[in-house]
């Protein structure tokens, strides 16, 4: 028998960020691995012109549920959304709800947060380290809360080279810089913030940083756990390969290279690229959450969640594995055949971004404009240089992270354990999880059609052909001008 599943059976959870990426997949497991789930509250906000139903209703109709939609049609029933808010005081929560909430809920999963690398402080602040106080204090009050698993990034520390599973001294006193956003004005706000961030690359780490030194020093006697995701890719086998819905992180950058957008990209080819499928972190999610609740652990115990120390993968092997794939199984209509290249030379990546991305997209635009359309392939180019810029900082240097944690917490389940929330990433093989990815991108993301693949194929001979014509024509003009020259000098 399951020890984790049945842990969770006859349990009321509470989930936030529960309609992100991660998110949904965490609901999907535990309704599939523990059936007999009492209820899953989940906090959501409108957005976007949706209201909390719609966008509950949306959620549910996603591709993630088809496997547990199989297993129980009425897994629905199950989900309780709560109209919150994780940027506004006591979460906006209506005051029958928080009652709800104070009564029943046995273990909380805070998943909320903006991932955004760009965000403006303030909003990073709101959201990743005010709201995780906010959830805090709300927990604090539960009746029957048994553990609280807050899931924070291996980068929360990245401006060290070796991050230990401990917390660490934060970049800056969190009450204080509360106090300092609350009553500046926000372009101020935004001229100090390269001085306030010091040497964390962006507004994304430096706030999670904040948030782990946040509950260190608040969560009075809560059992508590923090996960620290690398960078989260698709799923590696649940709930089926290759799953993923969200152009965030290495995903986009695969479909710009896939697409023959992305030809040059800065990278060391020597670092580890420590990506970590998004079933992995969920099945150490919800052990962690079974071990801190069950065996009450007398220190707070952070989980790196990371690959590179156990199965390292590289940048350099990424990228051949992600060219291969795609030249197998090209996506449909790509502007040009497939071909990028890492360089971690900051001169050779200019010029490859001059001759293969800006100098193509400027005559693409100017055949739009001639044929009557709207020119948009500049605009693209432009927000795929800015997520490489954003991306940069992780791609060309590699860290050290200790996984003690998580090879306990391997110990401690037993062998149907292991089996049903498997998180062990030596058994990861890199070529058939990138190939599978790929795919995956092309399936979900793309919505593309394996039925389409001699079409795509086709389409990249065209291209093939198209730039071996305009080579040769290149060639010939070249070789023209030189002849032209040389009998004109000969004749002088």
């Amino acid at each position: 028998m399951s020890s984790v599943s049945a842990y969770y059976n006859g349990k009321t959870v509470l989930i936030t960020g529960a309609t992100g990426f991660m998110g949904k997949v965490l609901v999907e497991k535990l309704l599939r691995s523990s059936p007999e789930v009492k209820a899953v509250y989940i906090l959501v906000r409108p957005k976007a012109g949706q209201s909390m139903q719609e966008r509950v209703a949306n959620m549910l109709k996603c591709k993630v549920f088809d496997r547990v939609r199989e297993d129980c049609p009425n897994f629905h029933e199950k989900i309780k959304p709560i109209n919150a808010e994780l940027t506004q005081p006591k979460l906006a929560i209506s005051a029958e709800d928080e009652e709800e909430l104070l009564t029943r809920v046995n273990i909380v999963f805070h998943c909320a947060a903006t991932v955004r690398f760009d965000e403006p402080l303030k909003h990073a602040l709101q959201l990743n380290a005010m709201g995780t106080q906010r959830l805090l204090e709300l927990a604090q009050q539960m009746q029957k809360l048994e553990a609280f698993i807050h899931i924070s990034t291996a980068y929360a520390n990245c401006v060290r080279k070796c991050i230990d599973e401990i917390i660490y001294p934060p970049p800056a006193e969190p009450k204080k810089l509360f106090d300092l956003v609350e009553w500046l004005d926000e372009s101020i706000i935004q001229d100090i913030t390269p001085k306030l961030l010091g040497d964390w690359p962006n507004t994304y780490t430096y706030t999670k940083a904040l948030s782990e030194y946040l509950i260190q020093q608040e969560k009075g006697n809560l059992n508590i756990a923090i996960i620290r995701p690398s960078i989260v890719g698709a799923s590696w086998h649940e709930p089926f390969p290759g799953w993923i819905d969200s152009f965030n992180g290495t995903s986009g950058i695969f479909v710009a290279a896939g697409k023959g957008i992305l030809r040059t990209v800065i990278a060391n080819n020597e670092a580890v690229a420590d990506m970590i499928p998004v079933d992995v972190v969920i099945n150490l999610t919800l052990a962690a959450g079974w071990y801190t609740a069950v065996h009450r652990p007398k220190n707070m115990l952070v989980y790196n969640c990371t690959t590179g120390g156990i199965n390292p993968f590289f940048w350099g092997e990424m990228e051949q594995y992600v060219m291969s794939t795609f030249k197998r199984n090209p996506l449909e209509q790509a502007f040009r055949t497939p071909n990028a290249h890492l360089t971690s030379n900051y001169l050779i990546n200019q010029y490859w971004i001059t001759v293969s991305h800006k100098a193509p997209a400027i005559l693409y635009d100017l055949y739009m404009r001639l044929t009557g359309r709207k020119p948009r392939m500049m605009k693209i180019i432009n927000r795929l240089h800015k997520s490489m810029m954003l991306l940069q900082y992780f791609s060309t240097q590699s860290w050290d992270w200790s996984s003690d944690n998580m090879n306990m917490l391997m110990g401690q389940l037993n062998t149907e354990d292991k089996k049903l929330y498997n998180f062990d990433v030596r058994q990861l093989h890199w070529s058939e999880y990138i190939e599978s990815y790929c795919l995956g991108a092309k399936k979900y993301l793309l919505n593309e059609d394996m039925s389409g693949i001699p079409a795509a194929k086709q389409h990249l001979r065209k291209l093939r052909n198209i730039r071996y014509a305009f080579n040769t024509t290149l060639l010939v003009i070249i070789w023209r001008i030189f002849i032209a020259r040389a009998s004109s000098t000969l004749r002088h």
